[in-house]
Protein backbone atom coordinates (compact mmCIF):
# COMPACT_ATOMS: atom_id res chain seq x y z
CA UNK A 1 0.00 0.00 0.00
CA UNK A 2 0.89 3.66 -0.61
CA UNK A 3 1.08 5.96 2.68
CA UNK A 4 1.45 9.55 3.03
CA UNK A 5 1.91 10.73 6.68
CA UNK A 6 1.81 14.47 7.04
CA UNK A 7 4.43 15.74 9.04
CA UNK A 8 7.84 14.77 9.13
CA UNK A 9 8.60 15.31 12.91
CA UNK A 10 9.50 12.95 14.75
CA UNK A 11 6.26 11.00 15.50
CA UNK A 12 5.80 11.58 12.05
CA UNK A 13 8.80 9.63 10.90
CA UNK A 14 8.65 6.90 13.57
CA UNK A 15 5.49 6.21 11.85
CA UNK A 16 6.46 5.90 8.77
CA UNK A 17 9.59 3.27 9.83
CA UNK A 18 6.89 1.38 11.24
CA UNK A 19 5.17 1.16 8.07
CA UNK A 20 8.41 0.63 5.72
CA UNK A 21 8.82 -2.58 7.97
CA UNK A 22 6.11 -3.94 6.33
CA UNK A 23 7.24 -3.25 2.68
CA UNK A 24 5.21 -0.77 2.34
CA UNK A 25 5.99 2.55 0.07
CA UNK A 26 5.79 5.56 2.60
CA UNK A 27 6.41 9.49 1.44
CA UNK A 28 6.35 12.28 4.55
CA UNK A 29 5.46 15.40 3.86
CA UNK A 30 7.41 17.77 5.07
CA UNK A 31 6.69 22.17 5.61
CA UNK A 32 10.64 22.77 5.45
CA UNK A 33 12.68 21.97 2.00
CA UNK A 34 15.55 21.26 4.05
CA UNK A 35 13.76 18.48 6.45
CA UNK A 36 12.95 16.70 2.99
CA UNK A 37 15.94 17.43 1.86
CA UNK A 38 17.79 15.75 4.29
CA UNK A 39 15.85 12.44 4.40
CA UNK A 40 16.28 11.98 1.03
CA UNK A 41 19.68 12.66 0.69
CA UNK A 42 21.28 11.53 4.20
CA UNK A 43 18.54 9.32 5.63
CA UNK A 44 18.35 11.52 8.56
CA UNK A 45 16.04 13.17 10.69
CA UNK A 46 18.23 14.81 13.34
CA UNK A 47 15.96 17.90 14.81
CA UNK A 48 13.30 15.36 15.67
CA UNK A 49 15.50 12.01 16.00
CA UNK A 50 19.08 13.17 16.26
CA UNK A 51 21.26 9.56 15.89
CA UNK A 52 18.44 7.79 14.09
CA UNK A 53 18.75 6.26 10.79
CA UNK A 54 15.78 6.20 8.62
CA UNK A 55 15.06 3.67 5.99
CA UNK A 56 16.33 4.52 2.26
CA UNK A 57 12.74 3.32 1.23
CA UNK A 58 11.11 6.19 2.57
CA UNK A 59 11.12 9.62 0.39
CA UNK A 60 9.87 12.94 1.59
CA UNK A 61 8.74 15.87 -0.06
CA UNK A 62 7.03 19.25 0.55
CA UNK A 63 4.42 18.53 -2.55
CA UNK A 64 0.53 18.10 -1.45
CA UNK A 65 -0.21 16.37 -4.23
CA UNK A 66 2.01 13.58 -4.32
CA UNK A 67 1.64 12.20 -0.31
CA UNK A 68 -2.12 13.34 -1.29
CA UNK A 69 -1.91 10.01 -3.99
CA UNK A 70 -1.37 7.65 -1.23
CA UNK A 71 -4.46 4.96 -0.78
CA UNK A 72 -3.81 6.22 3.32
CA UNK A 73 -2.71 8.90 4.66
CA UNK A 74 -1.75 9.45 8.34
CA UNK A 75 -2.04 12.84 9.60
CA UNK A 76 1.24 13.83 12.38
CA UNK A 77 0.93 17.13 13.22
CA UNK A 78 0.41 19.20 16.16
CA UNK A 79 -3.12 19.18 16.62
CA UNK A 80 -3.81 23.17 16.54
CA UNK A 81 -1.67 23.61 13.01
CA UNK A 82 -3.89 20.71 11.36
CA UNK A 83 -6.56 23.31 10.17
CA UNK A 84 -4.24 26.21 8.90
CA UNK A 85 -2.10 22.98 7.12
CA UNK A 86 -4.82 21.36 5.95
CA UNK A 87 -6.88 24.50 4.17
CA UNK A 88 -3.50 26.52 3.27
CA UNK A 89 -1.62 23.12 1.36
CA UNK A 90 -3.90 20.97 -1.42
CA UNK A 91 -4.43 18.10 0.39
CA UNK A 92 -6.73 15.89 -1.32
CA UNK A 93 -8.04 13.96 2.55
CA UNK A 94 -12.01 12.81 1.39
CA UNK A 95 -12.36 9.14 0.21
CA UNK A 96 -9.54 7.77 1.49
CA UNK A 97 -8.50 6.24 4.83
CA UNK A 98 -7.56 8.49 6.78
CA UNK A 99 -5.17 7.95 10.30
CA UNK A 100 -4.71 10.52 12.68
CA UNK A 101 -1.84 10.36 15.04
CA UNK A 102 -2.29 13.94 16.48
CA UNK A 103 -3.29 13.73 20.21
CA UNK A 104 -5.21 17.66 21.43
CA UNK A 105 -8.69 19.26 21.64
CA UNK A 106 -8.61 22.67 19.05
CA UNK A 107 -8.44 25.83 21.05
CA UNK A 108 -11.90 28.12 20.94
CA UNK A 109 -13.69 25.68 19.18
CA UNK A 110 -12.98 22.63 21.51
CA UNK A 111 -13.28 20.41 18.72
CA UNK A 112 -11.65 17.03 18.40
CA UNK A 113 -9.12 16.21 15.12
CA UNK A 114 -12.10 13.91 13.60
CA UNK A 115 -14.53 17.48 13.91
CA UNK A 116 -11.71 19.59 12.96
CA UNK A 117 -11.47 17.41 9.38
CA UNK A 118 -14.90 16.98 9.11
CA UNK A 119 -15.47 20.54 8.77
CA UNK A 120 -12.60 21.53 6.60
CA UNK A 121 -11.96 18.68 4.37
CA UNK A 122 -15.29 16.90 4.13
CA UNK A 123 -13.44 13.87 6.20
CA UNK A 124 -16.39 11.02 6.76
CA UNK A 125 -16.11 9.37 10.16
CA UNK A 126 -16.38 6.02 8.36
CA UNK A 127 -12.75 6.68 7.06
CA UNK A 128 -11.45 7.86 10.13
CA UNK A 129 -8.81 6.12 12.39
CA UNK A 130 -7.53 7.82 15.61
CA UNK A 131 -3.97 6.11 16.18
CA UNK A 132 -3.11 6.69 19.71
CA UNK A 133 -1.27 4.68 22.36
CA UNK A 134 1.55 4.60 24.63
CA UNK A 135 3.99 5.02 22.03
CA UNK A 136 6.99 7.71 21.89
CA UNK A 137 8.89 8.02 18.57
CA UNK A 138 12.58 8.22 20.38
CA UNK A 139 11.97 4.28 21.56
CA UNK A 140 9.75 3.05 18.29
CA UNK A 141 12.38 3.79 16.01
CA UNK A 142 14.77 1.22 18.38
CA UNK A 143 12.12 -1.07 17.89
CA UNK A 144 11.32 -1.39 21.71
CA UNK A 145 8.02 -3.44 22.23
CA UNK A 146 4.99 -0.87 21.89
CA UNK A 147 1.53 -1.46 21.87
CA UNK A 148 -1.14 1.42 20.31
CA UNK A 149 -4.90 1.61 19.77
CA UNK A 150 -6.51 1.86 16.00
CA UNK A 151 -9.61 3.14 16.91
CA UNK A 152 -12.87 4.05 14.04
CA UNK A 153 -16.56 3.58 13.80
CA UNK A 154 -15.74 1.23 10.44
CA UNK A 155 -14.36 -1.92 11.45
CA UNK A 156 -12.79 -2.11 7.65
CA UNK A 157 -10.89 1.18 8.63
CA UNK A 158 -9.64 0.24 11.61
CA UNK A 159 -8.10 -3.33 10.47
CA UNK A 160 -6.64 -1.27 7.55
CA UNK A 161 -4.51 0.81 9.48
CA UNK A 162 -3.69 -2.31 12.25
CA UNK A 163 -2.48 -4.38 9.03
CA UNK A 164 -0.20 -1.40 8.35
CA UNK A 165 0.88 -0.78 11.66
CA UNK A 166 1.68 -4.19 12.79
CA UNK A 167 5.38 -5.52 13.51
CA UNK A 168 6.88 -7.77 15.44
CA UNK A 169 7.89 -4.89 17.95
CA UNK A 170 4.95 -2.46 17.59
CA UNK A 171 1.49 -4.54 17.82
CA UNK A 172 -1.90 -2.47 17.13
CA UNK A 173 -5.15 -3.11 18.70
CA UNK A 174 -8.59 -2.12 17.57
CA UNK A 175 -11.68 -0.50 18.74
CA UNK A 176 -14.67 1.40 17.99
CA UNK A 177 -14.82 4.18 20.45
CA UNK A 178 -13.28 7.16 18.60
CA UNK A 179 -14.53 9.82 21.03
CA UNK A 180 -12.53 7.90 23.80
CA UNK A 181 -9.80 7.40 22.01
CA UNK A 182 -9.34 11.12 21.08
CA UNK A 183 -10.05 12.36 24.64
CA UNK A 184 -7.86 10.49 26.46
CA UNK A 185 -4.75 11.02 24.24
CA UNK A 186 -5.67 14.37 24.91
CA UNK A 187 -6.59 14.92 28.24
CA UNK A 188 -3.25 12.81 29.56
CA UNK A 189 -0.99 15.55 28.47
CA UNK A 190 -3.06 18.00 30.96
CA UNK A 191 -2.66 15.22 33.54
CA UNK A 192 0.97 14.98 32.22
CA UNK A 193 1.92 18.72 32.93
CA UNK A 194 0.64 18.30 36.52
CA UNK A 195 3.06 14.90 37.00
CA UNK A 196 6.00 17.23 35.59
CA UNK A 197 4.99 19.89 38.38
CA UNK A 198 5.20 17.24 40.93
CA UNK A 199 8.88 16.11 39.88
CA UNK A 200 9.72 19.37 39.82
CA UNK A 201 8.83 19.82 43.31
CA UNK A 202 10.04 16.96 44.33
CA UNK A 203 6.63 15.96 45.74
CA UNK A 204 7.12 12.60 45.95
CA UNK A 205 5.47 9.16 44.56
CA UNK A 206 2.39 8.97 46.86
CA UNK A 207 1.59 12.75 45.25
CA UNK A 208 2.07 11.38 41.62
CA UNK A 209 0.50 8.13 42.12
CA UNK A 210 -2.76 9.86 43.55
CA UNK A 211 -2.81 12.54 40.55
CA UNK A 212 -2.66 9.43 38.10
CA UNK A 213 -5.65 7.74 39.55
CA UNK A 214 -7.44 10.81 40.43
CA UNK A 215 -6.23 12.40 36.52
CA UNK A 216 -7.99 9.10 34.84
CA UNK A 217 -11.50 9.90 36.74
CA UNK A 218 -11.36 12.86 35.66
CA UNK A 219 -10.42 12.08 31.58
CA UNK A 220 -13.41 9.09 32.31
CA UNK A 221 -15.84 11.90 33.25
CA UNK A 222 -15.61 14.02 30.70
CA UNK A 223 -15.65 11.46 28.08
CA UNK A 224 -18.68 10.08 29.56
CA UNK A 225 -20.24 13.56 29.13
CA UNK A 226 -19.13 12.74 25.70
CA UNK A 227 -20.22 10.29 24.64
CA UNK A 228 -17.41 8.27 24.60
CA UNK A 229 -16.83 4.53 26.39
CA UNK A 230 -15.91 5.19 30.10
CA UNK A 231 -14.21 1.61 29.78
CA UNK A 232 -11.98 3.07 27.00
CA UNK A 233 -10.23 4.95 29.83
CA UNK A 234 -8.74 2.20 31.33
CA UNK A 235 -7.11 0.90 28.07
CA UNK A 236 -4.08 1.99 25.86
CA UNK A 237 -5.24 5.12 24.75
CA UNK A 238 -6.02 6.22 28.21
CA UNK A 239 -4.41 4.32 30.99
CA UNK A 240 -1.66 2.91 29.42
CA UNK A 241 -0.81 6.58 27.37
CA UNK A 242 -1.23 8.34 31.09
CA UNK A 243 1.35 6.48 32.76
CA UNK A 244 4.10 6.22 29.86
CA UNK A 245 3.39 10.27 29.61
CA UNK A 246 3.13 11.20 33.60
CA UNK A 247 7.03 9.25 34.15
CA UNK A 248 8.83 9.43 31.21
CA UNK A 249 11.81 11.51 30.45
CA UNK A 250 10.81 11.55 26.61
CA UNK A 251 7.43 13.61 27.23
CA UNK A 252 7.49 17.22 26.70
CA UNK A 253 4.59 17.47 28.72
CA UNK A 254 5.87 16.25 32.06
CA UNK A 255 9.37 18.09 30.82
CA UNK A 256 6.94 21.58 30.81
CA UNK A 257 6.08 20.54 33.68
CA UNK A 258 9.07 19.81 35.64
CA UNK A 259 10.23 23.23 34.60
CA UNK A 260 7.55 25.18 35.40
CA UNK A 261 8.02 23.31 39.30
CA UNK A 262 11.14 24.36 39.56
CA UNK A 263 9.85 28.00 38.93
CA UNK A 264 10.62 28.68 35.26
CA UNK A 265 8.27 30.76 33.51
CA UNK A 266 6.22 28.93 30.93
CA UNK A 267 6.79 31.61 28.05
CA UNK A 268 10.89 30.99 28.56
CA UNK A 269 9.73 27.12 28.65
CA UNK A 270 7.67 26.71 25.47
CA UNK A 271 10.59 28.94 23.74
CA UNK A 272 13.53 26.83 24.46
CA UNK A 273 11.74 23.84 22.86
CA UNK A 274 11.56 23.20 19.37
CA UNK A 275 8.83 20.38 19.25
CA UNK A 276 5.74 21.44 20.96
CA UNK A 277 3.92 19.97 23.79
CA UNK A 278 0.36 19.85 23.28
CA UNK A 279 -0.70 19.70 26.46
CA UNK A 280 -0.64 23.39 26.85
CA UNK A 281 -3.27 24.23 24.35
CA UNK A 282 -5.17 20.92 25.41
CA UNK A 283 -5.45 22.66 28.88
CA UNK A 284 -7.26 25.67 27.72
CA UNK A 285 -9.43 23.42 25.67
CA UNK A 286 -10.29 20.93 28.28
CA UNK A 287 -10.54 23.82 30.95
CA UNK A 288 -12.93 25.25 28.36
CA UNK A 289 -15.00 22.28 27.26
CA UNK A 290 -15.57 21.22 31.03
CA UNK A 291 -17.37 24.45 31.91
CA UNK A 292 -19.10 24.64 29.30
CA UNK A 293 -20.65 20.87 29.82
CA UNK A 294 -20.15 21.29 33.69
CA UNK A 295 -18.07 18.52 34.58
CA UNK A 296 -15.92 18.43 37.23
CA UNK A 297 -12.19 18.31 36.52
CA UNK A 298 -10.28 19.87 39.73
CA UNK A 299 -6.83 19.01 38.68
CA UNK A 300 -7.38 20.37 34.67
CA UNK A 301 -8.46 23.37 36.65
CA UNK A 302 -5.57 23.27 38.59
CA UNK A 303 -3.37 23.25 35.76
CA UNK A 304 -5.02 25.51 33.96
CA UNK A 305 -4.76 28.57 36.84
CA UNK A 306 -1.10 27.22 37.40
CA UNK A 307 -0.47 27.84 33.55
CA UNK A 308 -2.54 30.83 32.74
CA UNK A 309 -2.70 32.97 35.62
CA UNK A 310 0.31 32.31 37.41
CA UNK A 311 -0.77 30.16 40.33
CA UNK A 312 2.12 28.79 42.56
CA UNK A 313 1.94 24.77 42.25
CA UNK A 314 1.88 24.36 45.82
CA UNK A 315 -1.13 26.58 46.45
CA UNK A 316 -2.79 24.29 43.78
CA UNK A 317 -1.89 20.72 45.36
CA UNK A 318 -3.08 22.03 48.80
CA UNK A 319 -6.35 23.66 47.26
CA UNK A 320 -6.80 20.19 45.91
CA UNK A 321 -6.05 18.34 48.60
CA UNK A 322 -8.54 20.48 50.62
CA UNK A 323 -11.73 19.88 48.93
CA UNK A 324 -14.86 18.24 50.16
CA UNK A 325 -14.43 15.13 51.51
CA UNK A 326 -16.43 12.67 49.07
CA UNK A 327 -16.78 9.01 48.12
CA UNK A 328 -13.94 7.52 45.63
CA UNK A 329 -16.48 6.34 43.05
CA UNK A 330 -20.16 7.26 43.19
Amino acid sequence: MNIGIIGAGGWGTALAMVAAQNNHAVTLWARKQETADEINTHHTNTVFLPGVSISETITATTSAEIVSAAEMLVIAIPTQFIRSVVTAYPFSLSGKTIANASKGIERNTLLRVSQILRQTSNVHIEDYVMLTGPSHAEETVRNVPTTVLAASLDEDSASKVQDVFTTPTFRCYRSNDVIGAELGGALKNVIAIAAGIIDGLGTGDNTKAALITRGLAEMARLGAELGANPLTFSGLSGLGDLIVTCDSKHSRNRRVGELLGKGKPLAEILDEMHMVAEGVSTTESAYALARKRNVEMPIVEQVYEILFNNKPAPLAIRDLMTRESKREIS
